[in-house]
């Protein structure tokens, strides 16, 4: 499929046990960074579940993704099939997390983040539930491809509280939409051409927290994938370490 990928997780310097989950797929085009929402019941279990039933359900309506690995070209119609597929998937793992939830008391209330890439020929796909995030780096410049479902960035739209009170805000970990919570979730999806050289990396919020520093996500794309990869983490941890630490980068070659 034209890609390369090196992710990296870590359990962070406060938390007991690693609730984040990843998948590369470079067979496939797919890659997942889930993220198990905090103080929620088995959020380690709702994170590898939802990796898992995405995966499933992509593997099973493939046919624009064969299309693409040889050669031919996505149409409108199929790259409106293609986001079709990753919503579906993502919306059938919510149902399915929600229904194991409500069947045992033991994992009541799990529920999860949810960013994912697909890549078929040059078209990625990218949707998300949640606050993890996306970010492209494009002709040496970077850009956030997803919009974070937080309290207080709702509340940033709404011109109730501006971007530098939000990141000191004790809400800024609250989520407005997550991957089991409910039956259904809306989730958000957005397509782009990709160019040779393009990387992109998919994040949980452990690592987004610490990219604020000048640079740093160049620097981090301007290397190669394992390092950036292990090296986002090393920052994160250095930091604070506050939560579960996920950093997948992939590459597309084209």
């Amino acid at each position: 499929m034209g890609t390369r990928h090196y992710g990296y997780t870590d359990v962070g310097r406060v938390r007991s046990r690693n609730e984040d989950a990843f998948l590369a797929d470079a067979q496939l085009g797919l890659f997942i960074v889930c993220d198990g929402v905090g103080g929620r019941a088995r959020g380690e279990i709702a994170s590898q579940e939802t990796v898992e039933f995405i995966v499933d359900f992509v593997k099973g309506d493939a046919t624009d993704i064969e299309i693409a690995r040889h050669g031919g070209e996505l149409d409108q119609a199929a790259r409106q099939r293609l986001a079709a597929l990753v919503r579906g998937a993502i919306q059938s793992a919510c149902y399915m997390v929600h229904t194991m939830g409500e069947m045992d008391p033991d994992r009541r209330g799990m529920s999860t983040t949810a960013s994912v890439v697909l890549v078929a020929g040059h078209v990625a796909t990218v949707a998300w539930v949640g606050d993890s995030r996306v970010y492209l780096w494009h002709a040496g410049e970077h850009v956030q491809l997803t919009d974070d479902h937080t309290l207080v960035n709702v509340q940033i739209r709404q011109g109730t509280m501006t971007p530098e009170a939000a990141k000191l805000s004790h809400l800024k970990h609250v989520i407005t939409r997550a991957v089991g919570h409910r039956e259904f979730v809306e989730v958000d999806v957005r397509q782009l051409e990709l160019s040779p050289g393009d990387k992109l990396l998919l994040c949980s919020d452990g690592l987004h927290e610490y990219l604020d520093e000048t640079g740093l996500l160049a620097r981090l794309f301007s290397a190669d994938l394992a390092t950036a990869a292990r090296e986002a983490v090393r920052h994160a941890n250095i930091n604070g370490g506050r939560d579960n630490i996920t950093a997948l980068f992939v590459e597309y070659t084209g």
